[in-house]
């Protein structure tokens, strides 16, 4: 069982490769100064650095389950590369995203999951349905899998939809104890009939240690909103209560993903 990590390391962008134009918030491949390609995941883009945070508690989260995530680092994007660049579009968001993004490795050779070709057995299907769930992952449907096929495995990748609560903010408490109707759409639930054992297993893992340690990586830079008066270490709080919170009520969202599989199977 992989646990969560307790830091992220903090990679520089040397190298703009290419964009991944299928990405909404056109995310590219990088290079930086370990040498590594990354999946760079721009703060300037679509929903700005609320969709680094979904991504950065997401992708801990269910590294702290045992599920198979590719590494993450913080990637410093420096005010040079928007200028070269000849691509308006591209140029722009390069502009709006200097200074602290996210990096996800690159799994070259990966190919997109299938439900059809490839096989997941029901314990798997279950700890992946259970934890959008938890995460209220909207992203992860039979039209966009967001998971990879690597080396024989199954990687998760881009949660970037998740935690929408975070686009309201205040009725955050509320929120969390709600069922995900959403998981009527989800690829993997005709295959999750292991959600009760789930349930019990991952509520033991996921503790409010644990929750609190993954909530603790969001750096004070994206946590920063004068919209709003909380402080960034207020604004954590709030992540991982709600976190918490839907733990504790997960029956909730079990129970809702049970009775949407006795639907379509």
């Amino acid at each position: 069982m992989n646990n969560a990590q307790t830091s992220l390391r903090t990679v520089n962008i040397t190298r703009y490769v290419t964009p991944l134009r299928e990405g909404g918030s056109l995310p590219a491949i990088v290079e930086a100064d370990d040498d590594f390609l990354y999946v760079l995941k721009f703060r300037g883009a679509g929903q700005g650095v609320k969709a680094l945070i979904a991504e950065l508690i997401g992708g801990e989260i269910a590294r702290a389950l045992g599920l198979r995530m590719p590494e993450m680092v913080f990637a410093n994007l420096d005010a040079a590369f928007g200028r070269t660049e000849p691509d308006e579009e591209i140029q722009d968001l390069l502009q709006a995203s200097v200074g602290l993004n996210l990096g996800v490795h690159y799994l070259s050779g990966a190919i997109t999951f299938d439900p059809v070709l490839n096989v997941i057995n029901p314990e798997l299907a279950s700890e992946i349905v259970w934890l959008d769930c938890l995460l209220t992952n909207v992203d992860r449907t039979a039209r966009n899998t967001n998971m990879l096929m690597w080396h024989k495995d199954l990687w998760l990748i881009d949660h970037g939809a998740s935690l929408y609560f975070h686009h309201s903010w205040d009725n955050w408490k509320e929120q969390s104890e709600r069922p995900f109707v959403q998981v009527k759409d989800h690829v993997l639930l005709p295959f999750a009939s292991e959600l009760e054992t789930i349930d019990e297993k991952f509520r033991q893992i996921l503790t409010p240690q644990r929750i609190r340690a993954i909530v603790a990586l969001v750096p004070d830079d994206w946590l920063q909103d004068p919209s709003l008066t909380e402080s960034p270490d207020e604004r954590r709080t709030v992540y991982a209560q709600f976190l918490e919170s839907r733990v504790n009520y997960s029956q909730n969202f079990v129970k809702e993903a049970q009775n949407a599989r006795k639907s379509i199977i």
